[in-house]
């Protein structure tokens, strides 16, 4: 995907949508619903997206989808909502923790099966501050965002840590496995 895809207006759009969803959900309870009509074409593809909230420093939400199955500027909607009510990891976001909130999007490209012979073969194939990464093995599934990169730069830590999530052992390897990449348009 190239890196600006969207105009700055189109971003500022979205972020705007993410923040307003947030609000609906502190006074109505549920996600902000989407006018499609209100919207430019661009921003009504179908897209994935993830939105991460942070506050004070410190993750506070998020929540996305790996694959494309809704207009894009629906799926923010929804999504931010999800980051801020419906993170298991989380609370509910609370009215006093809104204003202090940083919003992040990430559009996802359309993610792409990775080849490879072992381990060692695979970790040369990825792309440390570009790729996001999708595990599945075993009946277990984990992604990692591109900027996960910011706090694993260390390609076998940020496979180490993407078993774990998936619910996998460091040591895990089998002939199974399987690897998708994907790259994304990040702005906050």
């Amino acid at each position: 995907m190239p890196s600006n895809e969207y105009s700055e207006e189109e971003r500022n759009l979205l972020l705007e949508v993410a923040r307003r969803s947030i609000l609906h959900g502190l006074e109505e309870g549920g996600a902000l619903s989407i006018d499609l009509d209100d919207y430019s074409e661009h921003l009504c593809e179908e897209r994935a997206s993830f939105v991460t909230l942070n506050r004070l420093g410190l993750l506070r939400g998020c929540i996305g989808a790996l694959e494309a199955y809704q207009p894009l500027v629906r799926d923010v909607s929804e999504h931010a909502w999800a980051a801020a009510f419906r993170d298991p990891r989380f609370p509910s976001l609370q009215r006093n923790e809104f204003d202090d909130l940083e919003i992040h999007i990430s559009v996802l490209s359309q993610p792409e099966p990775m080849s490879f012979s072992d381990e060692e073969d695979l970790l040369e194939q990825i792309r440390p501050n570009i790729d996001g990464l999708i595990m599945e093995d075993s009946g277990r599934k984990g992604t990692f965002l591109p900027s996960v990169w910011e706090q694993l730069p260390d390609r076998k830590e940020f496979l180490a840590h993407l078993k774990q999530k998936a619910g996998l052992p460091v040591s895990h390897w089998s002939k199974s496995l399987k690897m998708w990449r994907y790259t994304t348009e990040s702005f906050s």
